[in-house]
């Protein structure tokens, strides 16, 4: 570590303040650092995570409560309110942008702190919950009366999201351990 910061001080790129210098071990591993990224704090990138986890698990729950009541107006004769299909849209919209952010956070902090991707079940959940949630949006995108296996779809992977979201927050919350004090 004193290498790596002597090797910034003596080229000059000291990093600005509130960033610190992130490398990866040497091939060797002989303990030195390897080539240095300025990045953002990780307390600060790890905050936004746990923030956008925590807004992408109140979405989930409110796509369900308002895809429930969808389901329900379509099953009875029952007037739909006007603004809840729309809203319903918006939460999804926000969702998969919200699952797009955190993968963003989760490669840029890993490959800041390791190096390269992989040292956990983290990033294959992850992935799938990507995977999962981009599907149900297309599918939900062509949900129509001329197309019923769209909705059926929908659905499906809507409740394997839920499985993967909880999955992918246990093995979170078992990646953000190691960077705590």
């Amino acid at each position: 570590m004193v290498d790596a910061v002597y090797s910034m001080v003596k080229v000059g790129s000291l990093p600005p303040v509130g960033h610190r210098a992130i490398g990866h071990r040497g091939a060797a591993g002989d303990g030195h650092l390897g080539e240095t990224v300025n990045l953002p704090s990780f307390l600060w990138l790890w905050r936004t995570a746990a923030w956008s986890m925590g807004l992408t698990l109140t979405g989930y729950g409110l796509l369900a409560v308002t895809g429930g009541v969808l389901a329900y107006t379509r099953s009875k004769p029952i007037e739909r309110s006007a603004w809840l299909r729309p809203l319903h849209i918006a939460l999804g919209s926000v969702l998969v942008l919200l699952v797009l952010g955190l993968l963003t956070i989760g490669i840029v902090g890993t490959l800041g702190e390791y190096g390269t991707l992989g040292h956990s079940l983290h990033l294959l959940f992850g992935l799938l919950v990507v995977a999962l949630v981009l599907t149900s949006a297309w599918s939900a995108s062509r949900i129509d009366a001329e197309r019923p296996w769209a909705r059926r779809l929908h659905l499906t992977l809507n409740g394997v999201l839920g499985l993967g979201l909880t999955a992918v927050g246990l093995t979170g919350w078992q990646v953000v351990q190691k960077y705590l004090p």
